[in-house]
């Protein structure tokens, strides 16, 4: 279902070529909200907005995506974000070890309980506590990075689900 830039309209050309500058390419993951332009630009501004900007570390947010994709089992992002965090220097060992031992991560505390406490929310939202928020803010989490941090966690989980509804080429 993805098309090629050739195919698309000026503005949605305007957006490819932003994209295209972030990361070199055009992902499938873009080509494919192309059929419906306002679509394309709205989920592009959401991630320069969500993954570009804010508090957080870039290689906290990658480990977000990837850990929420792998939670909800969408093979395109984990694709996407275990070639995120390798481009930005995370060994492969390194990878690993944030896939399945969070706790022996090279994170900051604060960092792997946010982490945590974001797969959480994806699994089980309604079972958020305020006493959760709580030890976050005790472990010295901001408002800001707690809010930036599910904000992630929205934006792959929403990815999550379009790709694998179209089931979208992986071209990571």
């Amino acid at each position: 279902m993805a098309r090629e830039k050739e195919e698309t309209s000026m503005d949605v050309q305007e957006v490819f070529a932003e994209i295209e500058g972030a990361f070199g390419m055009v992902p499938n993951l873009f080509k494919t909200y192309s059929h419906f332009p306002p679509l394309l630009k709205a989920n592009w501004n959401k991630v320069k907005a969500v993954m570009m900007q804010g508090g957080l570390s870039r290689k906290t947010k990658e480990a977000i995506a990837l850990l929420v994709s792998k939670d909800n089992s969408c093979a395109y992002c984990v694709a996407a974000h275990t070639a995120a965090l390798k481009s930005i220097g995370v060994t492969e060992k390194e990878i690993n070890i944030i896939e399945s031992e969070i706790e022996k991560s090279k994170f900051t505390e604060k960092e792997r309980e946010i982490i945590t406490f974001v797969r959480k929310a994806n699994k089980d939202p309604n079972k958020i506590t305020d006493e959760e928020f709580e030890e976050l803010r005790k472990r010295g989490a901001s408002d800001s990075e707690i809010v930036e941090a599910l904000g992630v966690m929205e934006l792959f989980t929403a990815f999550n689900k379009f790709l694998d509804s179209l089931n979208v080429e992986i071209d990571f």
